[in-house]
Protein backbone atom coordinates (compact mmCIF):
# COMPACT_ATOMS: atom_id res chain seq x y z
CA UNK A 1 0.00 0.00 0.00
CA UNK A 2 1.05 3.62 -0.56
CA UNK A 3 2.07 5.27 2.68
CA UNK A 4 0.05 8.31 3.79
CA UNK A 5 -2.43 8.48 0.88
CA UNK A 6 -3.60 11.96 -0.03
CA UNK A 7 -7.14 13.17 -0.59
CA UNK A 8 -8.21 13.07 -4.23
CA UNK A 9 -11.52 14.88 -3.90
CA UNK A 10 -11.70 17.82 -6.26
CA UNK A 11 -14.23 19.35 -8.62
CA UNK A 12 -13.64 20.99 -11.98
CA UNK A 13 -15.53 23.76 -13.75
CA UNK A 14 -15.26 25.23 -17.25
CA UNK A 15 -17.09 28.48 -17.91
CA UNK A 16 -17.53 29.91 -21.43
CA UNK A 17 -14.18 28.50 -22.63
CA UNK A 18 -13.22 29.35 -26.21
CA UNK A 19 -9.97 28.30 -27.90
CA UNK A 20 -8.62 29.61 -31.19
CA UNK A 21 -6.08 27.69 -33.29
CA UNK A 22 -4.59 29.19 -36.45
CA UNK A 23 -7.24 31.87 -36.59
CA UNK A 24 -10.08 29.34 -36.39
CA UNK A 25 -12.39 28.82 -33.41
CA UNK A 26 -11.70 25.27 -32.22
CA UNK A 27 -13.92 25.50 -29.12
CA UNK A 28 -16.75 27.96 -28.54
CA UNK A 29 -18.24 28.87 -25.14
CA UNK A 30 -17.73 25.45 -23.57
CA UNK A 31 -19.35 25.28 -20.15
CA UNK A 32 -19.71 22.23 -17.89
CA UNK A 33 -19.00 21.09 -14.33
CA UNK A 34 -17.60 17.80 -13.05
CA UNK A 35 -17.93 16.71 -9.45
CA UNK A 36 -15.44 14.60 -7.54
CA UNK A 37 -15.86 10.89 -8.12
CA UNK A 38 -17.02 11.12 -11.74
CA UNK A 39 -16.00 9.07 -14.77
CA UNK A 40 -16.94 11.15 -17.82
CA UNK A 41 -16.81 10.14 -21.47
CA UNK A 42 -16.12 12.89 -24.02
CA UNK A 43 -17.56 12.01 -27.42
CA UNK A 44 -17.90 13.71 -30.78
CA UNK A 45 -16.77 13.44 -34.42
CA UNK A 46 -13.28 14.02 -35.75
CA UNK A 47 -12.46 17.71 -35.42
CA UNK A 48 -14.99 18.21 -32.62
CA UNK A 49 -12.31 19.61 -30.32
CA UNK A 50 -11.85 16.74 -27.87
CA UNK A 51 -8.05 16.93 -27.87
CA UNK A 52 -8.20 20.72 -27.90
CA UNK A 53 -10.42 20.60 -24.82
CA UNK A 54 -7.96 18.36 -22.96
CA UNK A 55 -5.00 20.55 -23.96
CA UNK A 56 -6.85 23.63 -22.72
CA UNK A 57 -7.72 21.98 -19.40
CA UNK A 58 -4.09 20.87 -19.01
CA UNK A 59 -2.84 24.38 -19.76
CA UNK A 60 -1.06 23.33 -22.96
CA UNK A 61 -3.18 25.63 -25.11
CA UNK A 62 -4.12 29.23 -24.28
CA UNK A 63 -7.77 29.97 -23.64
CA UNK A 64 -9.03 32.94 -25.67
CA UNK A 65 -11.84 33.56 -23.21
CA UNK A 66 -13.44 31.84 -20.25
CA UNK A 67 -12.02 30.02 -17.25
CA UNK A 68 -10.90 26.51 -16.31
CA UNK A 69 -11.04 25.97 -12.55
CA UNK A 70 -9.92 23.02 -10.43
CA UNK A 71 -11.31 23.22 -6.90
CA UNK A 72 -9.38 21.04 -4.46
CA UNK A 73 -10.92 19.77 -1.24
CA UNK A 74 -7.67 20.44 0.63
CA UNK A 75 -4.10 21.49 0.10
CA UNK A 76 -2.98 17.85 -0.07
CA UNK A 77 -5.19 17.04 -3.06
CA UNK A 78 -3.22 16.15 -6.17
CA UNK A 79 -3.23 18.00 -9.47
CA UNK A 80 -3.92 16.95 -13.03
CA UNK A 81 -2.41 14.21 -15.21
CA UNK A 82 -2.80 14.04 -19.00
CA UNK A 83 -2.49 10.83 -21.04
CA UNK A 84 -2.21 11.95 -24.69
CA UNK A 85 -3.09 9.98 -27.82
CA UNK A 86 -0.75 7.09 -28.52
CA UNK A 87 0.27 8.65 -31.84
CA UNK A 88 1.84 11.59 -29.99
CA UNK A 89 4.17 9.35 -27.94
CA UNK A 90 7.71 8.54 -29.15
CA UNK A 91 7.71 4.76 -28.76
CA UNK A 92 11.32 4.46 -29.98
CA UNK A 93 12.71 5.56 -26.63
CA UNK A 94 14.22 2.53 -24.83
CA UNK A 95 12.37 2.99 -21.54
CA UNK A 96 10.93 0.34 -19.27
CA UNK A 97 7.51 0.20 -17.70
CA UNK A 98 8.99 1.18 -14.33
CA UNK A 99 10.86 4.12 -15.93
CA UNK A 100 7.62 5.54 -17.32
CA UNK A 101 5.70 5.24 -14.05
CA UNK A 102 8.64 6.75 -12.12
CA UNK A 103 8.33 9.77 -14.44
CA UNK A 104 5.07 10.47 -12.60
CA UNK A 105 7.05 10.95 -9.39
CA UNK A 106 9.48 13.26 -11.20
CA UNK A 107 6.57 15.33 -12.54
CA UNK A 108 5.24 15.75 -9.01
CA UNK A 109 8.47 16.28 -7.07
CA UNK A 110 10.91 17.72 -9.61
CA UNK A 111 13.11 16.23 -12.33
CA UNK A 112 16.40 16.84 -10.47
CA UNK A 113 15.38 15.00 -7.32
CA UNK A 114 16.62 11.42 -7.05
CA UNK A 115 13.81 8.94 -6.35
CA UNK A 116 13.81 7.72 -2.78
CA UNK A 117 12.45 4.68 -1.00
CA UNK A 118 8.94 6.12 -0.74
CA UNK A 119 8.93 6.93 -4.47
CA UNK A 120 9.85 3.33 -5.28
CA UNK A 121 7.12 2.07 -2.94
CA UNK A 122 4.56 4.31 -4.63
CA UNK A 123 5.62 3.17 -8.11
CA UNK A 124 5.38 -0.47 -7.03
CA UNK A 125 1.90 0.10 -5.63
CA UNK A 126 0.78 1.94 -8.78
CA UNK A 127 2.03 -0.82 -11.06
CA UNK A 128 0.24 -3.34 -8.87
CA UNK A 129 -3.01 -1.41 -9.19
CA UNK A 130 -2.89 -1.46 -13.00
CA UNK A 131 -1.79 -5.13 -13.03
CA UNK A 132 1.67 -4.59 -14.49
CA UNK A 133 4.14 -5.17 -11.64
CA UNK A 134 5.28 -8.41 -13.30
CA UNK A 135 6.02 -6.38 -16.47
CA UNK A 136 8.01 -3.67 -14.66
CA UNK A 137 11.27 -4.47 -16.52
CA UNK A 138 9.68 -4.80 -19.97
CA UNK A 139 10.37 -2.16 -22.60
CA UNK A 140 7.36 -0.09 -23.62
CA UNK A 141 7.88 -1.26 -27.21
CA UNK A 142 7.17 -4.84 -26.07
CA UNK A 143 3.70 -4.10 -24.67
CA UNK A 144 0.27 -4.37 -26.24
CA UNK A 145 -1.86 -1.27 -26.78
CA UNK A 146 -3.95 -1.98 -23.70
CA UNK A 147 -0.89 -2.52 -21.54
CA UNK A 148 0.62 0.77 -22.69
CA UNK A 149 -2.52 2.62 -21.70
CA UNK A 150 -2.44 1.02 -18.24
CA UNK A 151 1.22 2.06 -17.85
CA UNK A 152 0.22 5.67 -18.47
CA UNK A 153 -2.60 5.37 -15.97
CA UNK A 154 0.02 4.05 -13.53
CA UNK A 155 2.16 7.12 -14.24
CA UNK A 156 -0.84 9.36 -13.52
CA UNK A 157 -1.37 7.51 -10.22
CA UNK A 158 2.30 8.06 -9.34
CA UNK A 159 1.68 11.80 -9.81
CA UNK A 160 -1.06 11.46 -7.16
CA UNK A 161 -3.35 13.34 -9.54
CA UNK A 162 -6.94 14.19 -8.64
CA UNK A 163 -7.94 14.68 -12.31
CA UNK A 164 -6.99 12.32 -15.14
CA UNK A 165 -7.46 13.15 -18.83
CA UNK A 166 -7.18 10.24 -21.26
CA UNK A 167 -7.29 11.09 -24.97
CA UNK A 168 -8.55 8.21 -27.17
CA UNK A 169 -7.42 5.57 -24.69
CA UNK A 170 -9.53 2.93 -26.51
CA UNK A 171 -7.89 3.53 -29.91
CA UNK A 172 -6.28 0.35 -31.23
CA UNK A 173 -7.23 -1.57 -28.08
CA UNK A 174 -9.36 -4.73 -28.15
CA UNK A 175 -12.61 -5.01 -26.20
CA UNK A 176 -11.13 -7.12 -23.39
CA UNK A 177 -8.33 -4.59 -22.85
CA UNK A 178 -10.87 -1.75 -22.92
CA UNK A 179 -12.90 -3.39 -20.18
CA UNK A 180 -9.78 -3.99 -18.07
CA UNK A 181 -8.90 -0.31 -18.41
CA UNK A 182 -12.45 0.78 -17.53
CA UNK A 183 -12.33 -1.34 -14.36
CA UNK A 184 -9.15 0.48 -13.27
CA UNK A 185 -10.69 3.88 -14.06
CA UNK A 186 -13.90 3.05 -12.19
CA UNK A 187 -11.81 2.18 -9.13
CA UNK A 188 -10.10 5.58 -9.36
CA UNK A 189 -13.52 7.22 -9.71
CA UNK A 190 -14.68 5.44 -6.57
CA UNK A 191 -11.74 7.01 -4.68
CA UNK A 192 -13.02 10.48 -5.53
CA UNK A 193 -10.97 11.25 -8.62
CA UNK A 194 -12.30 12.89 -11.77
CA UNK A 195 -11.56 10.91 -14.93
CA UNK A 196 -12.29 12.27 -18.43
CA UNK A 197 -11.84 9.88 -21.34
CA UNK A 198 -12.24 11.01 -24.95
CA UNK A 199 -13.52 8.29 -27.27
CA UNK A 200 -15.10 7.70 -30.68
CA UNK A 201 -16.71 4.48 -29.45
CA UNK A 202 -20.39 5.05 -28.65
CA UNK A 203 -21.05 1.45 -27.53
CA UNK A 204 -21.49 0.51 -23.86
CA UNK A 205 -21.39 4.14 -22.71
CA UNK A 206 -24.06 3.59 -20.07
CA UNK A 207 -22.09 0.76 -18.46
CA UNK A 208 -18.80 2.62 -18.61
CA UNK A 209 -19.47 6.27 -17.77
CA UNK A 210 -21.39 8.23 -15.16
CA UNK A 211 -21.60 11.31 -17.37
CA UNK A 212 -21.07 11.97 -21.08
CA UNK A 213 -20.00 15.27 -22.64
CA UNK A 214 -21.21 15.50 -26.25
CA UNK A 215 -18.94 17.90 -28.11
CA UNK A 216 -18.83 19.44 -31.57
CA UNK A 217 -16.76 22.59 -30.96
CA UNK A 218 -19.49 23.51 -28.50
CA UNK A 219 -21.33 21.51 -25.86
CA UNK A 220 -24.21 19.68 -27.51
CA UNK A 221 -25.24 17.99 -24.26
CA UNK A 222 -23.80 16.91 -20.92
CA UNK A 223 -25.33 14.47 -18.49
CA UNK A 224 -26.01 10.78 -17.82
CA UNK A 225 -25.48 8.71 -21.01
CA UNK A 226 -29.03 7.36 -21.00
CA UNK A 227 -30.37 10.92 -21.18
CA UNK A 228 -28.07 12.80 -23.55
CA UNK A 229 -28.26 10.71 -26.72
CA UNK A 230 -31.41 12.20 -28.21
CA UNK A 231 -31.89 12.52 -32.00
CA UNK A 232 -31.36 16.27 -31.68
CA UNK A 233 -28.01 15.87 -29.93
CA UNK A 234 -26.83 13.19 -32.35
CA UNK A 235 -27.71 15.45 -35.27
CA UNK A 236 -25.70 18.29 -33.74
CA UNK A 237 -22.69 16.01 -33.49
CA UNK A 238 -22.92 13.84 -36.60
CA UNK A 239 -25.52 15.42 -38.88
CA UNK A 240 -28.24 13.32 -40.53
CA UNK A 241 -26.08 10.22 -40.07
CA UNK A 242 -26.32 10.72 -36.31
CA UNK A 243 -30.11 10.72 -36.46
CA UNK A 244 -30.00 7.40 -38.35
CA UNK A 245 -27.70 5.96 -35.70
CA UNK A 246 -30.15 6.96 -32.97
CA UNK A 247 -33.13 5.55 -34.88
CA UNK A 248 -31.36 2.27 -35.58
CA UNK A 249 -30.40 1.95 -31.92
CA UNK A 250 -34.03 2.27 -30.82
CA UNK A 251 -35.23 -0.61 -32.97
Amino acid sequence: MIAAPISHRASMSLQDVSVEIGGHLALSNVTFDVEAGTLMGVVGPNGAGKSTLFNAIAGLLPVRQGTVSLHRAGQESGGLAYVPQRESVNWRLPVTVMDVVMMGRCCRLGWFRRPGRRDREIVKACLGRVGLWDHRSALMTELSGGQKQRVFVGRALAQEASVLLLDEAFSGVDVAAQEALVEVLQTLRDEGRIVLLATHDLTNLTGRFDQVLCLNRHVCACGPPEQVFTPEVMEQMYGAHGVRLTTDGER
